[in-house]
Order: C-alpha cells, then sequence, then structure tokens
C-alpha cells in the first residue's frame, strides 16, 4: 500500500533568547529624536523659567529642608505621572527607561539612573498645593492662549469690547481611594486603632496591670455578621451595639493611661487618631440612639477623616466619598475654581466663577452655559445687570426670544467629555492620595495636565496648518 507523507509548513525563522546578548542588541539612541513626539512638543509648549520660578517661591515656605532637585524634575514628573496616569513607583521607573520623558524633564543625555527616590512624590505634592499648580496653569493658559485662536478670534481681541468669549460650568466628585464605609466597618476600624493606642501608652505608663480590651471577643463578634452573604437590620444593629461597647470601653482606658502622664505622648499623626476615634464614636452613638443613618459632617474613615459623603443621585452610585470641584471651560481650556471637601449647591458658585472669568482676563463673558441648578433666580438677575447672556432653560412659561437663548443639548457635551476623559484617563475617579492637601494637588495637577493635552493638540494643528499653507502657496509645482 502505497503511503503519503503530509507536507510540514515551513517553520519560521526564530532566534532563541539565550542567544541574544546585549552587545548585539541594536541601539536606536545614535539616531536624532522625533521632533513630533509628544514629550518633545510639551516640553516646547511649556513656560520652564517662569514654572521654576513659582516653584521656588513657594518651597521655602514649605519646607526649609527641601532637596536640590531640579523644579523642572519635580513638575515634569507629576505631569508625567496624570498624563500616563501612573503610580509613584511606575512614575519613576518609567522615566529612567524612556528617553523621550528625560528630553521632557530636561536631561542632556539619557541615563538608566532614577530621578529620584518614589517616596519624593508625597513631599512634591506637599510642596506644590492646590494654589501653586493653579498659578502654574492659568500662566500656561495666559501665555499660549494665542495658539488656539483663529484668525476670527484674534480680530474679535482686538475689538474694544467689555464681554468677550463663552463660559461653560459644571461640578463633579473626585472619589477617594477608600473602602466603601458602612457602620460597623468603621467602628471596628476605630477598635483596633484604639487597642494599637493602648498599647502603646501601656509600654511607657507606670501602671501596673493593662486594662481589658477583650479584643478576641470583640473580633469574633465582627466577624460573625461581617462575613455573612446575607444579613438582617436586627443583626447589624446588635452587632453595632457590642461594637460601640467595646469601642467606649477602650477610650475609657485610654483616659486611664493618660492621667499617668504629665503631657499627651502621642505624636502628631496618633493624637489625630485618637481624636478622629472618639468623634466618631460620639456620631455613632448618635445615629444608634436616634435610629438614624445620616448626621452632619458624617466620618467616612479614620485614615481621611477630611473625606465626606457627597450624593450625587447618579445610577451607578448614589453616594460618592471625596471632594466636589466646580470646573469652568473657556475656549477648551479648564479652570479649576472651586474644591471643597463638603457638598455644595453650584448656584452660589456661578457669580464667583463669572468674576474669576473677569480677573483671569480683563472682561466679562458674553455667555454663560450653565446646568438647571445654576440658574436660580438670584443668578439670572445678576447676569442680566451684567449684560451677560444665559444659555439655559428659561424659568416658566417661555417666550420665543427664551427660547432661542436656551443651550441645546449639544453645547455644554465638551465639558462633560472632559470629566469623561480626566476620570477614565488620568484617574481623577480614584484620588489616592491620603492627606487633604495631597489631594487637592493631585486633582489640581490632572486639572493642569488636561490643559497641557490640549495645547500640545492645538500645537501640532497649527503646525499642520502652516506647512500646508506653505506648500500650497510658497512651494512651485513642478509644471509651473
Amino acid at each position: 500500500m502505497k503511503t503519503f507523507s503530509k507536507k510540514r509548513a515551513p517553520i519560521p525563522q526564530y532566534t532563541s533568547p539565550k542567544q541574544l546578548t546585549i552587545e548585539g542588541f541594536e541601539s536606536p539612541f545614535d539616531r536624532k529624536l522625533n521632533s513630533s513626539n509628544r514629550w518633545v512638543v510639551l516640553s516646547r509648549l511649556l513656560p520652564w523659567d517662569e514654572i521654576c520660578e513659582l516653584y521656588w517661591q513657594e518651597v521655602p515656605k514649605k519646607s526649609t529642608n527641601h532637596t536640590t532637585l531640579n523644579p523642572r524634575i519635580v513638575v515634569g514628573s507629576l505631569i508625567i505621572k496624570h498624563l500616563c496616569d501612573l503610580d509613584d513607583r511606575e512614575t519613576v521607573a518609567q522615566i529612567s527607561e524612556n528617553i523621550y520623558m528625560q528630553y521632557f524633564l530636561g536631561y542632556s543625555s539619557f541615563t538608566d539612573e532614577p530621578p529620584f527616590d518614589a517616596s519624593l512624590f508625597v513631599e512634591f505634592r506637599k510642596r506644590l498645593g492646590l494654589e501653586q499648580i493653579n498659578a502654574i496653569n492659568e500662566r500656561i493658559v495666559k501665555i499660549k492662549k494665542d495658539l488656539e485662536l483663529s484668525n476670527q478670534a484674534k480680530k474679535d481681541n482686538n475689538q474694544d469690547d467689555s464681554h468677550r468669549g463663552s463660559l461653560i460650568l459644571d461640578a463633579t466628585a473626585c472619589p477617594q481611594d477608600i473602602a466603601y464605609p458602612t457602620d460597623l466597618d468603621l467602628l471596628n476600624d476605630s477598635r483596633e486603632k484604639s487597642q494599637e493606642l493602648m498599647d502603646l501608652l501601656f509600654g511607657s505608663s507606670s501602671m501596673d496591670k493593662k486594662p481589658r480590651n477583650y479584643r478576641e471577643k470583640a473580633r469574633k463578634d465582627y466577624l460573625k455578621t461581617a462575613q455573612k452573604k446575607s444579613k438582617n437590620k436586627k443583626e447589624i444593629r446588635n452587632t453595632i451595639k457590642k461594637q460601640l461597647n467595646y469601642l467606649r470601653r477602650n477610650i475609657q482606658s485610654i483616659h486611664l493611661l493618660l492621667d499617668t502622664f504629665d503631657s499627651i505622648p502621642f505624636s502628631k499623626k496618633e493624637y489625630k487618631y485618637w481624636l478622629v476615634i472618639q468623634h466618631l464614636y460620639d456620631q455613632q452613638k448618635q445615629m444608634y440612639d436616634n435610629k438614624i443613618h445620616s448626621i452632619n459632617h458624617r466620618l467616612v474613615s479614620i485614615h481621611q477623616p477630611h473625606v465626606r459623603p457627597i450624593v450625587r443621585g447618579k445610577a451607578k452610585a448614589k453616594v460618592e466619598f471625596g471632594s466636589k470641584i466646580n470646573l469652568s471651560m473657556v475656549d477648551g481650556l479648564n479652570f479649576l475654581d472651586d474644591l471643597s471637601w463638603g457638598a455644595f449647591n453650584e448656584g452660589a458658585r456661578l457669580k464667583s466663577s463669572v468674576e474669576k472669568y473677569k480677573t483671569r482676563f480683563g472682561y466679562y463673558p458674553k455667555e454663560v452655559l450653565a446646568d438647571k441648578i445654576y440658574c436660580n433666580r438670584e443668578n439670572r438677575t445678576y447676569l442680566k445687570e451684567k449684560g451677560i447672556l444665559l444659555k439655559a432653560k428659561p424659568l416658566g412659561r417661555p417666550s420665543k426670544e427664551a427660547l432661542s437663548n436656551q443651550v441645546s443639548p449639544g453645547e455644554r457635551n465638551p465639558i462633560e467629555a472632559e470629566f469623561g476623559q480626566v476620570k477614565t484617563g488620568y484617574g481623577l475617579d480614584r484620588i489616592k492620595a491620603r492627606l487633604s492637601d495631597t489631594s487637592e494637588s493631585w486633582i489640581a495637577s490632572i486639572i493642569l495636565v488636561l490643559n497641557l493635552v490640549k495645547l500640545a493638540q492645538v500645537a501640532l494643528l497649527w503646525k499642520f496648518v502652516c506647512e500646508g499653507f506653505r506648500k500650497k502657496y510658497y512651494y512651485p509645482k513642478k509644471n509651473s
């Protein structure tokens, strides 16, 4: 019987990784950098001299033991971190591996050494606070504003007019990176932290016998309810009562231990925890006694006591835990007008945003586009007195003239799109800083990066238009 052998497919060329050496790897570093790379473009756009001057004006006030790092490296590293949505360690690793990032930071040659330790990012955020980053942001926008002006916009700017441009307003929440705060979990965290403080105090106190705290029994009672897949209100309420009693006993024991000292032996961080635990106990006890689940200025984290719940009414998350910002958009550029750790009514921020617009540009806007919540009667009267057109839904039965001034569904889309971009692309939906001032710096840095991306896009577009213009009108054709 005749047999037929199957033809094998040709084996693609393959080189074992074991045969590759570093010496045999072809490096492209002998070539020139690409001038259209985003980091090269951004490095040319930024007014580094003025940024460094603003940095050094604030650093001596924040810390006398500041490092001698170049301010361009400090500010540039924060821009890289938020533009690429990286954590602190990954940012340092990327900088040490990427030649374009090093060019952006002002390096004269490539090096594989890390620019600094990743832990210094916390110090950077403390130095560059909300006010300093906002000042850099506004300075950059002022210097680079001509890049995004068309010929028609330049003509408008040459006119002697007290009202120019459009102002779009909106607000959003910036959630912090915290666990969902249930009453039971908060009490358990407070109880465990109070036990740590008790151990610390007893180790340096003159008491012979340590106060009892029932930590093992309290832990078992907590897990018995917390680990259940389904638990009814009665079970939760009974467990909360037990945890309140355990926490009350621990607080009393800590007071007894403190009485043995001439002064409070806690460090600044420990003392803050001690105050937060007592305040949280008072709030939880009041809610338990009154059978309620909300209270003014409610604590939702003992590690980040500045964080507050913000009711948003969204389908995905009715309540978010973090800060709330009021953003204004002018010609596609964004300004962080307000940041608050408590919920605020947007209607109370319209006047301040309009006045800040006048401070920045020297004139009032021609029109304001805002959501319904901004458009109360007081704000409508204010805008009418200033001669500013409000493009929003009119009150009562609208006239034909009012309907023509009503904002269309797509006119406010740009600022909504910006919120989506910064939350999904730059990490505004999960602020990982723990302190209030570093969190504010984190948020302001994201808004700064958002404007830098916009300015880079405008610069590249303007370069493309200019090159096309020169090719069309200045370079002669072959047949001419």
